[in-house]
């Protein structure tokens, strides 16, 4: 005479589950090979728009140059802060850049630059012209 079948037995379950944890495990150990992509907020601040920043502007002229600033400050209206965040990937610090103009009779008094760039960046050098290379 056979003996029914009455659901799975403790050994294949606990197969079952150490399958199910083998594989959770595989896969959060291959999440690491996952592209992250980069996270850019707040007014991109570059040095060409920042050094045509003088004092003696009006507001208009500064939010046509820079933009409207992200952060609004409700307690000052002579101060405008200008903040940029930029995460490269997932291991790479983020660059934080902040630049801070100060108001008086509608007219920039004063500014402050906190990390951002005083020139633009230059192109990479080309290398060796092609003259140099030996004729194969």
């Amino acid at each position: 005479m056979r003996s029914k079948n009455h659901g799975p037995t403790p050994a294949s379950a606990a197969r079952k589950l150490l399958l199910t944890l083998a594989l959770g495990t595989a896969f959060t150990a291959s999440s690491g090979c996952v592209y992250r992509m980069n996270i850019q907020q707040g007014n991109f601040l570059e040095a060409r728009t920042v050094n045509q920043l003088q004092v003696g502007m009006t507001r208009s002229q500064v939010r046509y140059l820079l933009g409207t600033p992200m952060v609004p400050d409700a307690f000052d209206k002579e101060r405008w802060d200008y903040l940029y965040f930029f995460k490269k990937g997932r291991w790479r610090k983020p660059e934080e850049r902040h630049l801070i103009v100060f108001f008086k009779e509608e007219k920039v008094e004063r500014f402050e630059r906190n990390n951002v760039p005083d020139k633009s960046p230059t192109a990479p050098d080309k290398g060796a012209p092609i003259e140099k290379f030996p004729v194969i």
